[in-house]
């Protein structure tokens, strides 16, 4: 048995390194199939098949051809030559497609991660509207002016990231000044009473209402709402013209701002006057 081992088809290539790559390529080969397995096991949810598919078969011929060339020297290959002017082209290609690389690896944790998904209103690096696509190199977003923005997801993945849907409730608030002559209570329940009414203003958590500052033209009422994350936008709209008509016809009025201005001429004929009435 042992001779038969050491048989030698040629040069200086036995039986036995025959067996050895033979061995080693097929649990190369089951290694590669568990770990696709796997990995489609965990990503057939989080990502578009056909990118899925394409990760995979990637993933699972890169790990034949690592063992492949790990077993050439079995079979009497010389790979100086073959590393070097691999470790040349690699060098090339390894700057060339760097951001590539960059944005399949954060588009891996994208889809993994999942801070954003389809659908999702966003702020992505001053990028704000709709999530349209999540790829595997890249983002596409739909700003509010309809205008299509590609994001590479290297990018996406080391921005700050702000999902304005991610939370089930968002808040709003308004800061409505009304005049000194005003009954601020009366105001107050006014728009209390809007907020109950309305259907989408949610009362856990609770609204509030409260007077903020006296400012120079006008007593500040604040007003902060929850609403739905999908309906917050609507409601804040609906709610301020609400609130603006209904105090008006309650004589509640938002006040214009005011100034005092003095005359010199004004003042120093009044001075004038008040100093000769005083001779007199």
């Amino acid at each position: 048995m042992i001779d038969i081992l050491n048989y030698k088809l040629y040069g200086d290539v036995t039986v036995y390194d025959v067996i050895v790559v033979i061995v080693v390529m097929a649990f190369a080969t089951i290694i590669a199939k568990l770990v696709t397995t796997n990995l489609r096991r965990t990503l057939i949810d989080k990502m578009k098949r056909d990118q899925l598919e394409l990760m995979l078969k990637v993933i699972y011929f890169g790990i034949i051809f690592i063992a492949f060339i790990a077993v050439l020297p079995a079979l009497g290959l010389d790979l100086s030559g073959l590393l070097v002017a691999g470790g040349i082209t690699g060098i090339v290609l390894g700057f060339a497609s760097q951001s590539v690389v960059a944005n399949l690896v954060s588009g891996i944790f994208l889809i993994s991660e999942k801070p954003i998904k389809i659908g999702d209103q966003v702020n992505i690096d001053g990028v704000a509207g709709f999530v349209e696509d999540v790829n595997i190199l890249s983002t596409i977003i739909r700003t509010y002016d309809g205008l299509y923005v590609r994001i590479p997801n290297e990018k996406v993945f080391t921005s700050n990231i702000t999902n304005y849907v991610a939370h089930i409730a968002r808040r709003f608030e308004y800061v409505i000044g009304i005049r000194y002559s005003d009954d601020a209570e009366k105001a107050i329940e006014i728009i209390k009473r809007l907020i109950e009414d309305h259907p989408f203003a949610l009362k856990n958590p609770e609204p509030q209402v409260f007077v903020d500052s006296l400012g120079d033209n006008s007593v500040n009422i604040v007003v902060k709402i929850w609403a739905p994350s999908t309906e917050w936008y609507s409601v804040k709209m609906e709610l301020l013209w609400n609130i603006k008509t209904e105090l008006e016809k309650n004589g509640i009025e938002i006040p214009f701002p005011q100034r005092v201005i003095w005359f010199a001429n004004e003042l120093r004929a009044n001075v004038e006057g008040k100093e000769e009435g005083r001779e007199a």
